[in-house]
């Protein structure tokens, strides 16, 4: 019987219902001889896994990385899973961001349909047979476990605050209004830069994105209080300038419920949630939501194409 892989690939990182690690990737000129970290070698390349991440993509088919980051991920399943037989049959579950999902639908689905693929993980030969790719909208698989609780619900919006983009859905009933989803580059990765920069200009301090989300975080940090404070302020005006763009395409959050989902929105919870353009706010708290939504739906798919 196939098994079912769900892979959400993010600009930030790379998400399976169990894993995630970095969307990054550094190929190696021969053969590893110590593995600081994971290795695949695919088509006579090396890869290995890499913290700096690839730069963004609209389209994640104009080259081989995003499928060999996907190798890495159903490499890692697989591992879990010790379904290691010579040949893995597999149906691969992905999705994209609402505002691209008619548009890349297909081409997405055909770059990761490639029959048998072989490859290597850690030294380990792997064969997989991709059978089937289903592709599903983001934001929506995220909350597709509650969708039955929203039925009610005339009108709703999911926002997923990730690495590069805040994505808009609204949801009708509890069902995905794919005739009204946006795309603003506004995620996390837009705020460390100028936040870096304020650092060393105000403060002459060197700091980078794990600083800083150590400070959202409350975990343990070095950093003078006036530099975490700066930290905090400017956060706070992204999550307000998020927000202001939101209402300039008619999102009014004080009107409507909201969900915000993604990594992104975890991060700048605090200020969200105590806007006054939020009235009534949920937050899913799990970063790996959308790849648990894309195992959901795939399975309900998988499972009404047998009856």
């Amino acid at each position: 019987m196939p098994i079912l892989i769900a892979v959400d690939h993010g600009n930030y990182a790379m998400k399976t219902p169990i894993f995630t690690f970095t969307s990054g990737l550094l190929e190696l000129s021969g053969k590893a001889t110590i593995h600081e970290t994971d290795i695949v070698e695919h088509n006579n390349r090396v890869w290995a896994l890499s913290n700096e991440r690839i730069p963004y993509m609209r389209d994640k088919t104009q080259d081989e990385r995003f499928f060999t980051l996907t190798l890495f991920a159903i490499a890692k399943e697989l591992e879990r899973m010790g379904a290691f037989s010579p040949v893995e049959e597999i149906d691969l579950a992905v999705g994209l961001p609402p505002e691209h999902y008619s548009a890349l639908r297909d081409k997405f689905r055909a770059y990761f349909r490639r029959g048998k693929v072989n490859f290597t993980y850690n030294d380990r030969p792997i064969s997989v047979i991709i059978r089937n790719v289903l592709v599903f909208p983001q934001a929506y698989a995220a909350i597709a476990p509650r969708a039955q609780e929203m039925v009610d619900a005339p009108r709703m919006f999911v926002i997923d605050i990730g690495g590069y983009t805040t994505d808009v859905l609204r949801i009708r009933a509890g069902q995905p209004d794919l005739q009204f989803c946006r795309s603003l580059e506004t995620g996390v990765i837009s705020m460390y830069n100028p936040i870096i920069a304020q650092a060393g200009a105000k403060h002459d301090m060197l700091i980078d994105a794990e600083h800083i989300n150590a400070v959202l975080q409350n975990k343990r940090t070095s950093l003078p209080e006036d530099v975490q404070a700066s930290i905090r302020e400017a956060v706070r005006n992204h999550a307000h300038d998020i927000l202001h763009q939101l209402r300039e395409l008619k999102v009014d959050l004080r009107a409507n419920p909201v969900i915000f989902i993604g990594g992104g929105a975890l991060l700048l919870k605090e200020y969200l949630a105590a806007s006054p353009l939020v009235t009534q706010a949920a937050f899913e708290l799990d970063p790996r939501a959308n790849a648990l939504g894309y195992k959901l739906l795939g399975i309900r798919k998988l499972t009404q194409a047998v009856k």
